[in-house]
């Protein structure tokens, strides 16, 4: 798993917007190895989806890629004509969107979607098209696959519409597959459901898997990295260990924190505040003035990415030698435990 198949270089994206310039995207940088899943987590607006829409060449006619690279198979994404961007969007890259139902033709048959995909991904005659689409409805688990073939979305619940949608995705024979919040309309068992075929899929098919969640629980048993992003920037990026067990940015802390657990009868926890303003971003760590761990210098002065481990960064100041790291809040802490000793997360 060392080879990188996919690098995203200080990229930066701003938008057109009647109040101004919404600066969505602001300089990230990661890696997508060969043969892993690789999570990017934040609150909405963060930056997760315009970052992944950039790499599939979908971002709206206001948007305005300001520098940077999206570096695949010796190419920079950024910079090609859209005639070469055809043959690796839907093919090389393959997405599954947030909302399946709106993802799909109402009005068209599904195994014409999925023939449609195929033959425009692979250029098969209808014949070998229809078979190939049969094979795929099955690998993704839609049940009697001769038989709906031939019926609508709005006749299929949210979860088999969502295994429609991958198995679009797949129809291209991609290496590498984005799932941008693919589980956020399900309830929580079909939610189960849909990881656990995204996770079947990955090891089947050898696919590097970038996973865009607002939810870190999503990716708990999944991801073998998580990059967490808020006011985009990546603020913390480490392996999935290292982020649920050794957590180092505030703003990690509060996403861990806010999760919901049954297992005590402890208030849920709320992260204070509201994301800052994207057309005029705070100087400092735009994380400040929701931390109360804040110092005078996170309102002045960026900080810099900290070195933790090898594999693990975070860009928070308490980390400055100079700085005195807080204890962990109480329920993290405890939270943390029960994770350890659910073996959900291994060390």
């Amino acid at each position: 798993m060392s080879d990188t198949i996919l690098k995203v270089k200080d990229l930066r994206i701003s938008f057109r917007a009647h109040g101004g310039i919404v600066k969505a995207v602001r300089g990230i940088n990661f890696d997508l190895k060969k043969g892993e899943t690789m999570a990017v987590v934040g609150e909405s607006g963060s930056g997760k989806s315009v970052s992944v829409k950039a790499i599939m060449g979908i971002l709206t006619s206001n948007a305005i890629i300001e520098s940077g690279e999206i570096l695949y198979d010796g190419k920079d994404l950024t910079k090609i004509p859209e005639e070469e961007f055809h043959l690796i969007r839907g093919n090389r890259i393959g997405m599954i969107f947030q909302d399946p139902l709106s993802a799909l033709n109402p009005i068209m048959k599904i195994g014409k979607q999925i023939t449609e995909a195929l033959r425009l991904a692979q250029h098969m005659p209808a014949e070998a098209a229809r078979v190939k689409a049969l094979e795929l409805m099955e690998a993704v688990g839609i049940p009697h696959a001769d038989r709906r073939f031939n019926q609508y979305p709005f006749q299929f619940s949210g979860g088999m519409r969502q295994r429609i949608v991958i198995a679009i995705a797949l129809a291209g024979d991609p290496e590498i597959l984005i799932c941008d919040e693919p589980t956020t309309a399900l309830d929580v068992t079909v939610q189960a459901k849909i990881l656990d075929l995204i996770n079947q899929i990955k090891k089947d098919r050898n696919l590097s898997v970038i996973f865009i969640t607002h939810d870190l629980g999503v990716v708990a048993n999944m991801a073998d990295r998580v990059n967490v992003m808020y006011a985009g920037k990546i603020v913390e990026s480490g392996s999935s260990e290292e982020i649920f067990f050794h957590p180092a940015h505030p703003y990690t802390w509060a996403l861990l924190s806010s999760l919901p657990d049954l297992q005590t009868k402890e208030r849920l926890i709320s992260i204070p505040g509201t994301p800052p303003n994207m057309i005029y971003p705070p100087p400092g760590d735009a994380f400040s003035v929701r931390n109360k761990y804040a110092m005078k210098i996170d309102f002045e002065k960026e900080p810099p990415f900290f070195k933790i481990t090898d594999t693990h960064y975070a860009a928070t100041w308490l980390l400055h030698p100079k700085a005195k790291m807080p204890e962990l809040p109480e329920v993290l802490k405890a939270r943390i435990n029960r994770m350890r000793r659910s073996g959900l997360i291994h060390e």
